[in-house]
Order: C-alpha cells, then structure tokens, then sequence
C-alpha cells in the first residue's frame, strides 16, 4: 500500500465519522422536539381536562 492509499483511507474514515456524528445531532434534535410536542400535548389534555371538570361543576351547581 503506497501513501496515497493511507492519506485515502484515512479522509474515508474521517467523513464517515463526521457523517455519523451529523446523524447523531440530527437524531437528538428530532427527539427533543418529539418530547418538547409530547409535553405540551399533555399540558393541552390537563388544560382541557381542567375546563371540562369546570363545565361539570358548574352545571351540577345549577340543577341542584
């Protein structure tokens, strides 16, 4: 194996590594928004859950 061969085989590892590292943040970040999207889905469902309780009540008060 001459020089030029190694220099080669060493630039391939490099982007692949770089590559794999791209893939990685890109991962990361897909999965902060997916939790960010899932907390505030769950804090809507609280919300909604909290008006509805409300809207109970408050019709139970006028029947009674």
């Amino acid at each position: 194996m001459n020089r030029t061969e190694g220099k080669r085989k060493k630039k391939r590892k490099k982007r692949k590594k770089k590559e794999k590292e791209k893939e990685k943040k890109k991962k990361k970040k897909e999965n902060t928004e997916k939790a960010k999207k899932k907390k505030e889905n769950a804090e809507n469902t609280e919300r909604t859950k909290k008006k509805k309780r409300q809207r109970n009540t408050s019709t139970a008060n006028e029947i009674s």
